[in-house]
């Protein structure tokens, strides 16, 4: 696999695949995701700690942003610079659990001090809108309406595209909620006559709760438990947490364990196996998600089969998370205790 490949595989989007071969042929060359230190940490970042891997592989310097002043303008923890930091320093131990290693971590706390940082703040904000600046506040998730009573808010996506400048990056990475924030990076960019990075997007896990797919559908939430499966969860939780997941018979669109087989299970498993009674059939094995998509769609594997199998698989991936934050519980015990839990 070739290092274009390695950075695109199981993306859903890369702006451009021109610029990132481009990119790929310089001697070096710098990578970054931001995340708002603002709470537990569910699977969907498996996809995060996948893609970070590649970039790495592919000879990237990859930045990790704990973007702490952020997550206190968008009023997460409570609006306490101490439980973010704990939660901030709680999230480099999920990334080492999920095996992630070389990845530089950096607060944004780390160069606020900088006048360089803010120049750069207000270089954004002149060239931008207030409508664009309306449009990219999807990153919070939050409408702008919500912003109306607190003006700092507005800030918010001006300061991440200053991040991305102030860091000098190659490329921006980071999911499909980030897409606004990333192509006003890049038309700010030429209109500075600054770098214009690569913006690559991997997919956003639906909740477990509701359909996927469809527009109004949630996305996986740290903030609603049951809509999402956390890292560390127990064997137990997991199991249950799918059993109650939406999975209609031979429905593929719409289907948050289809998705979570596609994005999370298959690309670390070489065989998804389903095992089954043999009066009704017997074990079922897939080497490819596409073979069980299809099985599901003519209605040749049941629900309830799927979420079982997608339970064993999963739980056997996050086995070393659970042993790692048996070994390291303390930043994870002083964010459940900031959350009330």
């Amino acid at each position: 696999m070739d290092a274009f490949e390695r950075v695109t595989r199981y993306a859903e989007e890369v702006i451009t695949p021109e610029e990132l071969r481009d990119v790929l042929e310089k001697p070096t060359r710098k990578a970054y995701i931001g995340f708002e230190p603002s709470g537990l940490v569910h699977t969907g970042w498996i996809i995060c700690a996948h893609k970070i891997r590649d970039l790495k592989e592919a000879g990237f310097e990859v930045t990790v942003l704990l973007a702490d002043w952020h997550a206190w303008v968008n009023d997460k923890m409570g609006g306490s610079m101490e439980a973010i930091g704990d939660c901030g320093e709680y999230m480099k131990d999920c990334f080492a659990a999920l095996g992630v290693e070389g990845a530089t971590y950096l607060y944004a706390s780390d160069y606020v001090n900088d006048a360089r940082y803010w120049e750069l703040v207000l270089k954004v904000a002149k060239h931008a809108s207030l409508a664009r600046i309306r449009r990219s506040m999807d990153i919070m998730g939050r409408e702008a309406a919500e912003a109306e009573q607190d003006f700092s808010k507005f800030l918010y996506p001006a300061m991440q595209v200053a991040d991305i400048f102030y860091l000098d990056l190659d490329l921006a990475y980071g999911g499909m909620d980030q897409r606004h924030a990333h192509m006003l990076c890049r038309d700010i960019a030429k209109k500075m006559g600054a770098k214009s990075p690569v913006a690559l997007h991997t997919p956003i896990l639906s909740s477990l709760e509701a359909a996927a797919g469809r527009m109004d559908a949630a996305k996986m939430s740290k903030s609603s438990p049951s809509s999402c499966v956390f890292i560390h969860d127990s064997e137990e939780q997991v199991a249950q947490k799918l059993r109650q997941a939406y999975c209609p018979e031979g429905q593929v669109e719409g289907n948050p364990v289809l998705e979570m087989c596609r994005y999370i299970v298959f690309p670390a498993t070489e065989v998804f196996t389903i095992a089954r009674p043999a009066k009704y059939g017997g074990d079922l094995s897939f080497e490819r998600y596409e073979d069980l998509e299809t099985a599901f769609a003519h209605r040749q594997v049941h629900p309830l089969d799927l979420k079982n199998a997608v339970a064993v698989h999963l739980n056997r991936l996050l086995q070393p998370v659970r042993d790692y934050f048996d070994r390291h519980p303390e930043n994870l015990d002083r964010v459940r205790a900031h959350l009330g839990m």
